[in-house]
């Protein structure tokens, strides 16, 4: 995996200085440590690091056509780069290398912008096409790489893997982004197409970027999910186990060692089990171990590792190990709130000491339904068809209130979320069952200056928006599509890619494979969920023959750290000092009464406002670690 970066002069051919490009690679140099490089035409600087995975020798970049009317930065994988290479070489294109990358070049050459539909893979790229005078950037179907682009006030479109990049580029504009903001405090991560800086944007995954000079940038999608036709009569476990087995083969493409994060669920254990099924050698796997057994999944990927007897690591850390929380705003560039960073970021640390690239399990809860909002949802929206919608309202709505917070109850009496979702219409309970704080807490956190500001912003747009799509979809795809267009691309794998690429590691993901999520997004709801053994039925039914009963059916258990623990531990005298932190006070947007408020209701054991806190603690931190970089 690899970084890039650039510059563009919208407006004329002004020299970009090499320095400039130079400091916008070092910057991501942990993306690629096997080398750099940089080509400079007037008005135009593009930036590689790489790390050398297939044709180490032969694909350096940027890379260019003979003829130099193409150049190229790449960071991705393209697994199906052979079978296209055969199809270019069959129009009389010829190779020079052995490279993904090259294929990128001859195949815009061949199918301009159809060449992305007809990737597999992941990627994130710019392409120069020098006899049409424009800059290409893409990103792949599910935004797996990133990028990030800034059009500058004097003309420079600026572009990066990691907004890090941008920000080393002088009079960089930090000015936030309030909606941003919001949408962070209400998700956990800010979603695309924004950032936290108001200047800089996120291009939207299956997407491409054309710009020109003295023209508006245009941007396009190339591919839908929702225009995949489904399959029909392809439903059996069979076929599941058999796509899903092609998805994993074809990203065992590699010249570097390969390996496979398990944490001992269904998903990453279904990949290790097709992963050695069909390999000769010994496959390497690598997990993490908590001392604390709630946290600890260990004894599930042990027995996967010793059936399909792979070289399995185990690194254990204690519950109450924060080494690595201060470096979350180095590592994101932004407030990134989801907490299993955490324990991701170590399993990355212990494989890159092994291997160079690692398969991994991500994707499997939006495509196969395994999150236990999906079936909470699904029962949910069949209990709102029985009442009317003003019924339900008057009658649930009263109820959630007076209903008692449930943190201090048994969880089968936790019903006061529930009532009020039954009161809302469908998108709008899934937008409540997305949030990671609820309106009602964000707007007590968030301080009423903030809030006028805002305009009337409805940060629930985010999630209401695609999943209120125009297509017949039942009410779980909906609630699929919803986090395959927002959760995914915004937390899963912006998580997944910071933390394996700040290792210097590249992940597949077999189970985002585009035809096996098609395949999987299409399947009734009853092929995916079961009221008694929750989601992913099929992919169960389908891994019968490789795993073992108890972990297929097992409750989902999810890889995250003792958050309410650190809270009233490790991290209780900076809890402490939250509300007084000068960068929330100065930045104008946070109640500091209500944070001490909530600070002392939580040491005190009265509340769990360990997730409000969590977020406003990582706010802070970026903010402490903006103001270091400016």
């Amino acid at each position: 995996m690899c970084g890039v970066a650039g510059l563009f002069d919208i407006k004329g051919s002004r020299a970009y200085h090499a320095a400039v490009i130079r400091r916008m690679t070092a910057a991501i140099a942990h993306r690629g440590p096997d080398g750099e490089g940089i080509h400079l035409q007037p008005g135009l600087a593009l930036g590689h690091r790489r790390l050398a995975v297939i044709d180490v020798r032969g694909g350096a970049q940027p890379m260019r056509t003979r003829d130099g009317a193409l150049t190229v930065v790449f960071n991705g994988e393209i697994y199906n780069f052979r079978s296209l290479r055969g199809e270019l070489e069959e129009r009389g294109f010829c190779f020079e290398t052995r490279s993904d990358t090259e294929v990128l070049l001859h195949g815009w050459r061949a199918w301009r912008e159809h060449l992305f539909s007809k990737l597999q893979g992941q990627f994130a790229l710019a392409l120069w096409d020098d006899r049409e005078q424009t800059l290409v950037l893409a990103r792949d179907h599910f935004g797996k790489k990133p990028l990030h682009y800034q059009v500058r006030a004097d003309g420079t479109l600026a572009f990066a893997s990691e907004i890090k990049a941008l920000l080393t580029i002088p009079d960089a504009d930090r000015t936030l982004d309030r909606e941003a903001v919001e949408d962070y405090f209400a998700y956990g991560y800010v979603p695309d197409p924004k950032t936290i800086y108001r200047s800089i944007r996120k291009l939207p995954a299956a997407h491409y970027l054309l710009a020109r000079r003295d023209r508006p940038l245009d941007i396009r999608r190339y591919w839908s999910l929702l225009e995949k036709a489904p399959e029909p009569g392809r439903t059996s476990p069979e076929f599941v186990a058999e796509r899903l087995g092609e998805a994993v083969r074809r990203r065992l493409v590699s010249d570097v060692p390969l390996g496979a994060l398990l944490s001992g669920g269904l998903d990453s254990s279904a990949v290790v089990a097709l992963m050695a099924s069909g390999n000769e050698s010994r496959v390497d796997t690598f997990s993490i171990g908590f001392g604390e057994r709630e946290f600890d999944e260990t004894s599930y990927a042990c027995a996967v590792a010793e059936r399909y007897r792979t070289r399995h690591r185990v690194r254990r850390v204690s519950a109450d190990d924060i080494s690595l929380v201060r470096r979350l705003p180095e590592i994101y560039d932004e407030p990134f709130g989801d907490i299993s960073a955490i324990p991701t970021f170590t399993v990355c640390a212990e494989a890159r000491q092994s291997v160079t690239v690692a398969l991994s399990g991500d994707g499997g809860d939006e495509a196969l339904a395994g999150y236990r909002r999906y079936a909470f949802h699904w029962m949910g929206d069949r209990a709102r068809a029985y009442m009317a919608p003003a019924l339900r309202g008057r009658l649930f709505g009263p109820l959630a209130d007076l209903y008692p917070q449930g943190a201090w109850l048994p969880r089968v009496l936790r019903a006061k979320s529930t009532l009020r979702e039954l009161s809302l219409d469908s998108a709008s309970a899934y937008v409540r069952m997305s949030y990671a704080l609820p309106e009602e807490v964000r707007s007590g956190l968030l301080n009423s200056d903030f809030r006028q500001a805002l305009g009337g912003y409805d940060a629930g747009d985010v999630v209401r928006g695609p999943f209120n799509v125009d297509a017949p979809l039942d009410p779980l795809q909906r609630a699929q599509y919803a986090d395959l267009m927002t959760y995914l691309p915004g937390d899963i794998l912006t998580k997944v890619d910071r933390a394996s690429m700040a290792n210097s590691l590249e992940l597949r993901s077999p189970m985002l494979d585009p035809e096996f999520v098609a395949m999987s997004f299409f399947l009734p709801p009853g092929a995916k969920l079961s009221r008694m053994h929750g989601g992913k039925m099929i992919l169960k039914r389908a891994m019968k023959p490789y795993l073992p009963h108890d972990l297929l059916y097992r409750r989902k258990q999810g890889f995250t750290a003792p958050l309410a623990r650190w809270l009233r531990g490790p991290l209780r005298s900076e809890l402490l000092q939250l509300a007084r932190s000068p960068g929330l006070r100065e930045c104008g947007m946070i109640d500091t009464a209500t944070i001490a408020r909530m600070a002392a209701e939580h040491l005190g054991g009265l509340r769990d406002h360990s997730k409000g806190l969590w977020l406003a603690w990582v706010f802070d931190a970026f903010l402490a670690q903006s103001a270091q970089i400016a």
